[in-house]
């Protein structure tokens, strides 16, 4: 990002502000996406996203990361949301066989991969998701979500018994 852009927007310039949202929203949208399955739950974390990117980008140090800390706090307000969901995380004896009927659309793998884990319970998502792609430890998920390390692991486990079994059910 651009590191007069970013200036302005400490400046609460709304025109930069607008620029940023343009260049950051689609990616965030992404991001939100991962973790949240309902739109209206999107929108609103994307909101709140930008609202806090906006009020705290004073404490921006470097323009160089500016993504990095923007997807982070995406990232975090997905977890406060999904904190604030009760029964996010499931029983590992319930079955989620009704889930597996749907999408046959050709898409790319990826693109696939990402919309079999709407088929996740949003514990087990949020867990895939702060493992498998976002990087984070065992350890440091436990302390986000307030589980313990044994229920972060379980839970990653059965996401992926559980996208393997829906990636073999839609033959891709």
């Amino acid at each position: 990002m651009e590191q007069e852009l970013l200036l302005e927007c400490q400046r609460n310039n709304r025109n930069a502000q607008r620029k940023v949202y343009e260049k950051m929203a689609g990616r965030l949208y992404s991001v939100c996406r991962r973790y949240l399955k309902n739109d209206e739950d999107i929108e609103e974390v994307l909101a709140d996203t930008f609202y806090k990117i906006f009020t705290k980008i004073t404490q921006l140090q470097n323009a160089d990361t500016f993504e990095v800390w923007a997807r982070k706090i995406a990232v975090n307000e997905c977890l406060q949301k999904l904190r604030s969901n009760k029964g996010m995380f499931i029983s590992l004896e319930e079955n989620f066989n009704n889930h597996s009927e749907g999408t046959t659309e050709n898409l790319s793998l990826e693109k696939d991969i990402l919309s079999l884990l709407n088929f996740l319970p949003e514990g087990c998502r949020a867990i895939f998701n702060l493992f498998a792609i976002e990087g984070y430890p065992h350890k440091e998920i436990a302390t986000m979500l307030s589980i313990s390390e044994g229920t972060s692991k379980s839970q990653l486990n059965f996401a992926r018994k559980k996208l393997q079994e829906l990636l073999v059910n839609q033959n891709i």
